[in-house]
């Protein structure tokens, strides 16, 4: 199943809040696209902000998955998911009616 995942920074932080994690926070995001759960990630063109898409079994999995990165850990980060499915609209192109 692809989700999108937005990420969603917890109020009142500063950048300083997240230098120290974000060394630590690359490569646990460099092993979750090894194991092809991340498939693409984005930066927001309008705000600082990740976007992901994930490949996962459902929601629940995508939840553990990101949970395992720092930034989510120390309570930093949280993020909003978005399950997808295949877009069908297509197939009217080929109905017989």
């Amino acid at each position: 199943m692809r989700i999108i995942a937005i990420e969603k920074e917890a109020p009142g932080l500063t950048k300083r809040d997240f230098v120290p994690h974000l060394r630590d926070e690359a490569r646990q995001g460099w092993e979750l696209y090894k194991e092809g759960i991340i498939r693409e990630m984005y930066f927001r063109d309008d705000k600082p902000e990740a976007v992901l898409i994930l490949e996962c079994k459902d929601e629940e999995e995508a939840r553990d998955k990101l949970g395992t990165l720092p930034l989510v850990k120390e309570g930093l980060i949280s993020f909003e998911l978005i399950p997808l499915r295949p877009y069908h609209g297509f197939e009217r192109l080929f109905d017989r009616d």
